[in-house]
């Protein structure tokens, strides 16, 4: 993933599906390689990944 993407993603109002390898995580902070994220099951297991190991998947909008 591109870190232009990966900040639009993190700034948006909208949750957006995003995987690092598969697993479903969330992003909290990016850098210019890397982002901070925590798998949606750990919250608590905040890491420091590559950026390239990010994917989007499907958008989904929570109320």
């Amino acid at each position: 993933m591109d870190i232009q993407r990966a900040q639009e993603i993190m700034r948006s109002p909208v949750l957006i599906n995003v995987n690092y390898h598969g697993i479903p995580v969330y992003i909290q902070d990016v850098s210019p390689d890397t982002a901070t994220i925590f798998p949606l099951d750990e919250m608590n297991n905040e890491q420091q990944v590559d950026l390239n190991g990010l994917s989007e998947g499907n958008r989904n909008q929570f109320h």
